[in-house]
């Protein structure tokens, strides 16, 4: 017997939404499994995505991180900046200039007026908006853990990015960066689950935010690497992230391995941001250092 055109449909419509449920249910086990991973296993090394993967699509955008989110990257790293109007949206630089069509400041702009620019991809206009910051969470909710660099000065843009975060119950998936460590416990008192990693510019920056007993990463600048200041952060339960940004990635890009290879000789650290995430994870699975 044929089925009916009504029972074909309705049997497209419930696969339709198991294949949803499923997906999404996956999507959170992931989460789940990174968020444990950056808990208890230290000696697996996270992979963490600056500006988003922004290879194919521009960076910050929609579609690059969820480029990010489809190569299975374990952390998001999202630049919040505030318009005229107070709206929080997600771009890097202080102008518009180098990203989108549009020049000026950020802050200079309403939201409307800056949805109205297009994003660039290698100085050429995409169909790409630059997203707001609930527009961002939006998207990653359940999927991926986010970095959020604030590129705020005023507290009560960063009350309100807490907000939107409290809003989507994210506390758990986000780690608010601190380029000065000395707002650290004026922001863990905003919510106590929420995991900070303080900026060490220097070995007495180390020392002075291992004070806070509740950081469980540090944010560690290549500049003063020491294999014992290093040694001594992960024998505290932190973790130690830091940057192939630039010098590493620079080298990956000219001769494949040897910027990867070059900063793992650096020992302890177990979480790396890269300009080349997918590039990054292939690496270390063939290592077997990445799940």
């Amino acid at each position: 017997m044929i089925p009916s055109t009504r029972t074909l449909l309705r049997r497209i419509l419930i696969a339709q939404v198991f294949f949803v449920a499923f997906s999404a249910n996956a999507q959170q086990i992931h989460l789940d499994s990174i968020v444990n991973d950056f808990n208890n296993h230290p000696e697996r090394i996270l992979v963490a995505a600056h500006r988003s993967a922004h290879q194919k699509h521009p960076e910050n955008s929609l579609a690059a991180m969820q480029e990010t989110i489809n190569l299975g990257v374990d952390i998001i790293e999202l630049d919040v900046r505030q318009t005229k109007d107070g709206e929080l949206v997600i771009l890097h630089d202080k102008t518009v200039d180098r990203t989108t069509t549009g020049q000026g400041e950020v802050s200079s702009f309403t939201l409307a007026e800056l949805k109205k620019f297009q994003l660039l991809f290698k100085g050429q206009p995409t169909p790409e908006k630059v997203p707001t910051f609930e527009e961002a969470l939006q998207l990653t909710k359940g999927k991926i853990m986010i970095d959020i660099d604030f590129k705020l000065t005023d507290e009560k843009a960063v009350a309100k990015t807490y907000a939107l975060v409290k809003k989507y119950g994210m506390e758990k998936q986000v780690l608010f960066f601190l380029s000065r460590h000395q707002y650290t416990a004026q922001l863990h008192a905003l919510n106590e689950q929420i995991k900070i990693m303080p900026r060490a510019h220097s070995a007495a920056d180390v020392e002075d935010i291992l004070k806070f007993d509740y950081i469980t990463v540090i944010h560690a600048d290549d500049k003063f690497y020491s294999d014992s200041l290093m040694r001594g952060i992960r024998e505290a339960g932190v973790r130690v992230w830091m940057n192939a940004l630039g010098k590493y990635d620079g080298m990956e890009q000219q001769n494949k391995n040897s910027g990867f290879e070059k900063l793992l000789e650096k020992k302890h650290i177990n979480v790396i941001q890269t300009d080349l995430p997918g590039e990054l994870l292939l690496f270390l699975k063939e290592r077997h250092l990445h799940l």
